[in-house]
């Protein structure tokens, strides 16, 4: 996983509860988070019991095996998450970012580990006032829900990847569905942002970090893509890497 650095927790800050102003004003992925569908005095509910946090580049959130104390609202930033093999390596089994929720789940523990590739903002609760929240706004719940079965789509589409797809495939759908989740967070996808490593993104895809190298670079030999730097690819050709992302006959 590289250098990380643990939760800084004394710098968390709380956001602030009113009952005639808006208590997220300033939050810029609100319609993408679990508060979307939630009224002015919902909204100010679930802000009287969450806590807003800064996280650094590279930050472990929590790791697989702890206490499941928390859950988090992510609303900017990039996360990965990742569980521990039997044999020691590391399946990372998805990338978060704005919108997503993060750390819900029925047992007492953590399943997988969480860690931030960028600086991240969410907004945390603990578990016990979060499960209160859910009781109390019907509304929450329905969204939390829908949020589940956009995740179980994603991993759904990771096992087709792992499954009958060649390297290249791989790559290329992974390139067109990062393009995808920028698009619908209203991000830039020219340049698209890919704060993930080679290594990582071959930790997702079950390829070697050799491999994933030496497609990037057949793709920009052929002119599909443009690598501006490390962190930041230009999709020329869509359509061509949509034909590429196919699964060979």
């Amino acid at each position: 996983m590289g250098n990380v650095h643990s939760l800084p927790l004394p710098s968390n800050r709380q956001v602030p509860n009113a009952k005639t102003s808006d208590p997220c004003v300033n939050c810029t992925a609100r319609s993408l988070t679990i508060c979307a569908p939630l009224t002015l005095q919902e909204q100010c509910d679930v802000a009287a019991l969450s806590t807003g946090m800064t996280l650094k580049p590279r930050q472990i959130i929590f790791h697989e095996g702890d206490e499941a104390t928390h859950v988090f609202n992510i609303t900017s930033g990039s996360v990965a998450l990742s569980k521990s093999m039997a044999d020691g390596r590391r399946q990372i089994t998805g990338f978060l970012s704005a919108g997503d929720f993060l750390g819900f789940g029925a047992g007492s523990e953590y399943s997988l580990s969480a860690e931030t590739l960028t600086e991240v903002h969410a907004c945390r609760f603990t578990k016990r006032n979060f499960q209160q929240l859910l009781e109390r706004i019907p509304t929450l719940e329905h969204r939390l829900l829908s949020l589940a079965e956009i995740e179980l789509e994603t991993a759904q589409n990771q096992i087709l990847l792992l499954g009958r797809k060649t390297a290249m495939e791989r790559i290329a759908s992974f390139l067109l569905l990062q393009m995808e989740r920028a698009e619908n967070r209203g991000m830039t996808t020219s340049p698209l942002l890919l704060p993930m490593t080679r290594a990582e993104v071959g930790d997702y895809l079950g390829l070697t970090i050799e491999t994933v190298s030496r497609c990037f670079t057949k793709l920009r030999k052929a002119n599909i893509i443009s690598l501006l730097s490390a962190d930041r690819v230009c999709i020329n050709l869509p359509d061509k890497l949509a034909e590429l992302a196919s699964p060979s006959s």
